[in-house]
């Protein structure tokens, strides 16, 4: 069966990316919605809301913004459509929202749908099992563009999660981020995050796990953003015709 996928904010670096990617990986271009504010496409095939783009699509991607999760949950669990969403800087009530709408459609979820980056996050979670908080401080640095408006970056949280999961506690409760002037001595078992915004920098990762005696360090650099488009529609395959529930990257690389 061939697969129709929508695509929120089409209009977009990313989008027009998702655009392109989505007939060269066989599935049929459903159409899009621009972002609000976003410029006209007439090469692009626009649909005038998200309710008509979800009546002519079997799985919606969405990169837009963390202000429409709520929103465009609602509208896709209505319509029965899948939902790729890769939008960062979910705050809680969106993230319940997600979960709502997990109950009734297949939800695709990720901080960042590269597989090295993924890969990586597995990683990072056995490492922090293996290496204990008291003997191994663990940061985790990143870098983007100037344009990204939050941060840190979703990829550096999912990171950050990762370890605090391999260590057994929640990221909330050991987070660092910030860091300036008497902040007083490093806490044990804390995860910290610094925050790098310039150029066009598309994604730089560091995980840091500093010993006394010795660091170990996971790198991911990304330069091109077709990584994440490719991963998105591959993603928006695998989830097509799934059951209702909440999936991650993990269940489509087959990582769990």
């Amino acid at each position: 069966m061939t697969v129709r996928i929508g695509i929120a904010g089409i209009t977009g670096r990313m989008g027009r990316l998702l655009a392109e990617e989505v007939p060269a990986m066989g599935a049929v271009l459903a159409g899009g919605v621009r972002r609000p504010g976003g410029a006209d496409a007439p090469d692009l095939p626009l649909m005038p809301n998200l309710e008509a783009l979800a009546s002519h699509s079997d799985v919606l991607i969405d990169f837009t913004h963390a202000s429409t999760a709520t929103c465009h949950g609602a509208v896709l669990a209505e319509a029965g459509v899948g939902w790729v969403l890769g939008t960062s800087g979910l705050d809680e009530a969106a993230e319940a929202a997600v979960a709502d709408a997990a109950a009734k459609i297949p939800v695709l979820c990720a901080a960042n749908f590269a597989p090295g980056v993924n890969l990586m996050m597995v990683l990072a979670e056995r490492m922090a099992a293996a290496l204990p908080a008291a003997g191994y401080d663990v940061e985790i640095l990143e870098m983007h563009h100037r344009q990204k408006v939050d941060a840190p970056s979703g990829t550096a949280i999912g990171l950050g999660r990762a370890v605090a999961q391999g260590r057994g506690t929640a990221l909330e409760t050991v987070m660092q981020g910030g860091r300036h002037g008497n902040v007083g001595a490093r806490r044990t078992g804390e995860i910290g995050f610094a925050t790098l915004r310039g150029g066009q920098v598309v994604g730089e990762h560091t995980v840091l796990f500093a010993g006394a005696s010795e660091h170990l360090a996971l790198v991911h650099r990304a330069f091109d953003r077709r990584v994440y488009a490719t991963g998105a529609v591959s993603g928006a395959l695998w989830l097509a015709g799934r059951l209702p529930g909440l999936y991650t990257m993990r269940d489509v690389l087959g990582m769990r």
